[in-house]
């Protein structure tokens, strides 16, 4: 008969060794929120701070008004002012500038007059993200003032455009609700070393003389880690809100209980791979290939998710994947519980098909 008691006293067990083992602890609390920041930063691909060159060749206070509303936030700062015999092409060999802004001769007038009026960007190639962001970039802002200014002109094609919950268009606000599905596998990742410390250790050996069953051995592991996970959720809540600002739409409650759906199913496929495993490294490398790689590539953070079948059918089963669509539709997009209900149904099955695989694999047998 399965016993509650026994299996809550080997919860209670491994809560004072997560207490007790500050890398233990570490790994199950803090190293989410660090890698939070980390991996945010590294796969951003926003330009905070570009160098520009101006050319105005009009001097007028229309076009130096033009130059003050582009530079006005910081993001593009004014290395320099070109006259027009200074070569642009040394500029950009010896790398002070990413882009020159030439504004004509006539600009002010053509804009005064209502006529079209031109502003050239000349941006260096050889970064083609600084640059096509560049671009787009100055292409609003001109467009913007061009609106004040109640008159008409244009650099290249006219675009019209609008990005909803994003609309600045930051890839931090995007990566990070992202990034913490895969993050949020540390805690899976500590309760498999767990495991496969005790067969490494020989500890295991002390369970066979006991008569806990692994139907209350593997579900009073899992709470431990599951509950000490929950203060790595917490952690990278506040990371992403308050040190990243990404708004969050949804309701923290809502957030707290999905996140918690997640930790369960991505904690019942390491049931299943130390089960398998006997040594630690070999746990840890299981890991990060069935967690770290296909998040990063085929779940939907980067890339959209395959429409090819076997891809497809590979993602869906892998909870980051769902955790993502959860994270990033609670802070961008503000979407209730309801709205969430077949990712969260079936993180919950998955987690619940993992566990009974752990449960039919365990033996308190040595092999």
């Amino acid at each position: 008969m399965i016993s509650l008691r026994r299996a809550l006293a080997v919860a209670h067990k491994e809560f004072r060794h997560i207490a007790r083992d500050g890398r233990m602890l570490f790994l199950v609390t803090i190293a989410p929120a660090f890698l939070l920041i980390t991996l945010s930063y590294v796969f951003s691909l926003d330009v905070e701070r570009m160098a520009i060159a101006v050319r105005d060749l009009d001097r007028t206070p229309l076009s130096r008004e033009l130059i003050s509303r582009l530079t006005a936030d910081g993001d593009l700062v004014v290395m320099a002012y070109l006259d027009e015999d200074v070569s642009l092409e040394t500029m950009f060999a010896r790398e002070m500038v990413d882009a020159v802004l030439v504004i004509p001769r006539g600009f002010a007038a053509a804009v005064l007059s209502g006529d079209p009026a031109e502003v050239q960007c000349i941006v260096d190639g050889a970064d083609a993200i600084t640059a096509s962001q560049f671009v787009g970039l100055l292409e609003s802002r001109v467009k913007a003032f061009a609106v004040q200014q109640h008159g008409v002109f244009s650099i290249g094609i006219e675009l019209s455009s609008r990005a909803w919950y994003n609309e600045a268009l930051k890839s931090l606000v995007s990566m990070v609700p992202g990034i913490m599905a895969v993050i949020l596998c540390m805690p899976a990742l500590a309760l498999a070393l767990a495991l496969a410390r005790e067969k490494e250790t020989g500890s295991f050996e002390s369970l066979i003389a006991t008569p806990v069953r692994g139907i209350e051995y593997l579900p009073g592991k899992l709470l431990a880690y599951a509950v000490s996970g929950m203060g790595s959720v917490i952690l990278a809540w506040l990371v992403a809100t308050v040190w990243f600002r990404v708004p969050f739409r949804g309701r923290l409650p809502d957030f707290l209980l999905l996140a918690a759906d997640y930790l369960f199913a991505s904690m019942g496929i390491s049931l299943v791979i130390s089960s398998l495993v006997k040594n630690q490294q070999t746990a840890m490398f299981l890991i990060l290939t069935v967690f770290f790689i296909p998040s990063f590539f085929i779940a939907g953070l980067i890339l959209p998710v395959s429409n090819e079948p076997l891809m497809r059918a590979i993602s869906s089963l892998l909870p980051t994947t769902h955790f993502i669509t959860i994270s990033r539709g609670l802070f961008l997009k503000g979407l209730s519980l309801a709205a969430l209900v077949r990712q969260a149904l079936i993180l919950l099955v998955l987690g619940l098909l993992w566990l009974l695989t752990s449960l039919a694999l365990f033996s308190k047998k040595l092999k």
